[in-house]
């Protein structure tokens, strides 16, 4: 689990940064919930059922994580929550690439222990 914790150690630090770069104000729900969606599909999609565990093509896996997205993307654009800009989209991936690295190490960690049982 150490490699789970610093890259969740190292992915913070570096969100304050891009935050600042981006000048990104996440401490509302609106982006709080946005970040997470982003956070969990890059979590989910491409570093479980992807990368670690081969169960998705590239194609459907990129496939679900744009459909995700843009729904989000809409639902937004409809309540008139955030704007779609270049920055928000730089954030966007850095929070995909963040979820993807850190759910390959959280499984890659998980299965090793349970091997060691």
């Amino acid at each position: 689990m150490k490699p789970v914790f610093l890259s969740l150690f190292a992915g913070l630090i570096l969100l304050y940064f891009v935050n600042a770069a981006l000048k990104i104000s996440v401490f509302s729900w609106e982006m709080l919930i946005h970040s997470a969606i982003r956070f969990m599909v890059g979590f989910i999609v491409l570093g479980i059922g992807y990368f670690y565990g081969h169960k998705l093509n590239l194609k459907i896996a990129i496939g679900i994580v744009l459909i995700l997205l843009i729904v989000d993307d809409i639902m937004d654009y409809a309540r008139d929550v955030t704007r779609l800009s270049a920055e928000l989209l730089l954030y966007n991936l850095y929070m995909l690439l963040w979820g993807s690295l850190t759910g390959y190490l959280f499984m890659r960690s998980y299965k090793g222990k349970v091997t060691d049982l």
